[in-house]
């Protein structure tokens, strides 16, 4: 059955390569695009194939000089063909894969029916074929140690999507972490979804407030879109809030960082820089000096921390106390029986 299905398939996609009159196409391009569209056949099975569809479509062929060419016929209805070929089936199954909590609900709803055709089409197609055997070559992963995600309420998740699609005010129940009980944050203006990892932020602001708040959404336990309009923040960019640092849990204004990497350590910096006005000096041991502007943010202590011995902070010099007084409560943590 899945082969007969998987012939459909190819056949369909062939009618699609066939141009209308007097416009032609040879049995030689239609093997050559159906390979690139990940169905290789020979040219006997397009050629038989040809046959069996011009039985039952207006197809024409000039065989007056050769390569003969194949055309719809001038006179043929127009119509289209539905359906996905496999290498767009491919990119629709990669779309709900890695961007699915970033579309808005209305078109995730949309999608729904490609997605399964999607996966059923993928389904049909041989494990060794080009496309399909893609998903399997492909994986992205976090630069850091990787957490799994927590469980989000999924109607929660498309309430605060639409209210954020439609600029509309939240009322959201949210249970703080370590707190006992919700807190009921009764007019709720969305700005911006941020995913950072396997988390989901909402950027919003409250009422009577102008200063930005997230709010992570695996947290929020009811949410209800309000018949009222949501407050615009004046000003408002979501590419220079997360530049600032927010997510990374700011702690201060920008600084200037600079630490001494040993060579092994701090290499990657030559190609993923830490800031656009980055400097890397190279020491008589081979270390590397680094001297970057960069956002004062927990996360950059926990990335310092994560080299080990293998960076030293020389500035500013509260970071350099900080990661002196870390490494002396690891120090004595480690020192003590297990």
């Amino acid at each position: 059955m899945a082969t007969n299905q998987f012939s459909l398939l190819r056949q369909w996609q062939m009618l699609r390569f066939i141009p209308r009159a007097p416009s032609k196409i040879s049995v030689r391009d239609l093997c050559d695009k159906l390979r690139d569209a990940d169905f290789p056949v020979t040219s006997r099975t397009v050629q038989r194939d040809l046959l069996e569809l011009s039985a039952v479509f207006p197809l024409a062929v000039d065989d007056r000089t050769k390569p003969f060419g194949w055309s719809w016929q001038r006179d043929a209805p127009s119509f289209d063909l539905p359906g996905l070929t496999v290498p767009e089936a491919l990119t629709l199954t990669l779309v709900e894969q890695h961007l699915r909590d970033q579309l808005p609900p209305i078109a995730l709803d949309a999608l729904q029916p490609h997605f399964h055709s999607a996966a059923r089409i993928l389904s049909l197609a041989d494990g060794m074929k080009i496309s399909t055997s893609w998903l399997h070559k492909v994986r992205t992963i976090a630069p850091l140690q990787p957490l799994q995600p927590p469980a989000i309420d999924e109607d929660c998740q498309r309430t605060i999507y639409l209210a954020l699609m439609r600029d509309q005010q939240l009322k959201l129940h949210y249970k703080k972490r370590n707190a006992a009980e919700e807190t009921v944050y009764e007019s709720v203006h969305p700005l911006a979804i941020i995913q950072r990892g396997g988390l989901i932020y909402l950027v919003c602001i409250f009422a009577g407030h102008d200063d930005v708040k997230t709010l992570a959404l695996h947290r929020v336990r009811h949410a209800h879109m309000t018949s009222e309009s949501a407050r615009r923040k004046p000003g408002f960019d979501l590419d220079q809030f997360i530049a600032s640092g927010e997510l990374g849990f700011r702690t201060g204004e920008p600084i200037i960082l600079r630490a001494t990497f040993t060579r092994t350590a701090g290499e990657h910096l030559y190609e993923t820089p830490l800031s656009s006005d980055q400097i890397l000096e190279v020491g008589e041991q081979g270390t590397l000096t680094l001297t970057a502007t960069v956002a004062a943010t927990r996360t950059l202590v926990f990335w310092l921390t994560g080299f080990g011995s293998g960076v030293v902070v020389h500035e500013p010099v509260q970071l350099r106390a900080e990661m002196k007084e870390i490494a002396l409560r690891m120090a004595t943590a480690y020192s003590q029986s297990p």
